[in-house]
């Protein structure tokens, strides 16, 4: 377990999944530089060996792995009820929600806390989906104050995630339900960075020169690879060990001859897929 830089005392449940079991580089980065700010108990939707598991070793204060289908808020939970039974909660200051759906991070960390907790709310995040019937802190970066953490509502909401049909039901009650719990017991909650519809999978380099300290995996495969020269321009920019992270990581999982496509600089061949995207939008998805 790392030193940390703070007398700020931070858990973070960390949720995370590889179809194949495995623990890539870009994991151990991410876990690596959370480590500098508290203690790491994760927990993986997917059956990883114990020698994989033990990669993460010195990043994390317990870390497990097995299938259980309830996606990243199953892991939350299992996370939650192992530090229930095995630390004190109530020595932390603040209890993170965090999975690995992003790749960074791509700046340092320490302004991205002290803005959050200093925000004053009793739960924030970095960013808020600000659906107009639903808005919510989206569930990929949670933070808790011990009026969420160590509240009778928070300990009976993590124990009742259960496997649910799709992520529709899960998004519905447990990534807009949480931040409707806040709401419901009189706790306030706000983020960092305000994001409509689709924009925190699409619009990543607008978003990393805002300051945005994470880049979503799915933008690797979004739209027909269109949005290879973003994705091109933010790893020309970010420190050359956190490329290499995500580099590894993103060709262990879509090989190299995707990721040499989807970074290419040949510009026929950047035209030809903006061109297919534009068409699939418009005549087959609908604008």
């Amino acid at each position: 377990m790392k030193t940390q830089y703070s007398r700020t005392k931070r858990l973070f449940l960390f949720a995370a999944y590889d179809k194949m079991g495995h623990i890539d580089d870009a994991l151990i980065y991410y876990t690596h530089a959370l480590s500098a700010f508290g203690d790491i108990v994760l927990y993986m939707d997917t059956d990883a060996t114990n020698s994989e598991l033990e990669k993460l070793q010195t990043n994390t204060l317990y870390a497990a792995a097995t299938r259980h289908g309830e996606y990243d808020f199953g892991s939350y939970k299992r996370a939650y009820l192992w530090a229930t039974k095995n630390i004190n909660l109530a020595d932390y200051d603040y209890v993170y929600l965090v999975n690995d759906s992003v790749y960074g991070p791509l700046y340092p960390l320490t302004r991205y806390f002290d803005a959050m907790e200093n925000m004053g709310h009793d739960a924030f995040g970095i960013v808020k989906n600000p659906h107009k019937q639903h808005p919510h802190i989206q569930s990929w970066f949670i933070g808790t104050k011990p009026s969420v953490f160590l509240s009778d509502w928070f300990d009976e909401f993590m124990r009742s995630i259960t496997k649910l049909k799709n992520k529709g039901e899960i998004t519905r009650l447990y990534e807009q339900g949480f931040s409707k719990c806040v709401l419901e017991n009189n706790m306030t909650w706000d983020c960092l960075y305000s994001i409509p519809g689709r924009g925190v999978y699409n619009k990543i380099k607008k978003l990393y020169r805002r300051g945005m300290p994470f880049m979503k995996k799915v933008a690797f495969t979004r739209n027909h690879g269109a949005l290879g020269c973003q994705i091109k321009y933010i790893l020309k920019h970010i420190p050359t060990h956190t490329k290499h992270a995500i580099l590894s990581a993103a060709k262990a999982q879509w090989g190299d001859n995707y990721i040499n496509w989807l970074l290419t600089a040949n510009p026929f061949t950047i035209v030809f897929r903006n061109i297919k995207h534009a068409f699939c939008k418009i005549f087959i998805e609908g604008l």
